[in-house]
């Protein structure tokens, strides 16, 4: 990055952190985290986001 902050993605195949350019495939990686400890929490936050956006789901279908 030009800003010189460096970025972190989580890689689903290996189950690592990877910084900067050294990451993996774009369809392999979640991302880009601002930190390398936010990244490593990469599951656990995307879980938490599919499991409030079916609760909103499941609250929208019920109010037809």
């Amino acid at each position: 990055m030009s800003d010189g902050a460096e970025q972190y993605w989580f890689n689903l195949s290996t189950n690592q952190v990877e910084a900067g350019d050294r990451k993996g495939q774009g369809k392999d990686v979640l991302g880009p985290y601002p930190t390398r400890e936010a990244a490593q929490q990469a599951l656990d936050t995307a879980r938490s986001k599919t499991e409030a956006w079916d609760e909103e789901d499941r609250r929208w279908d019920d109010k037809d």
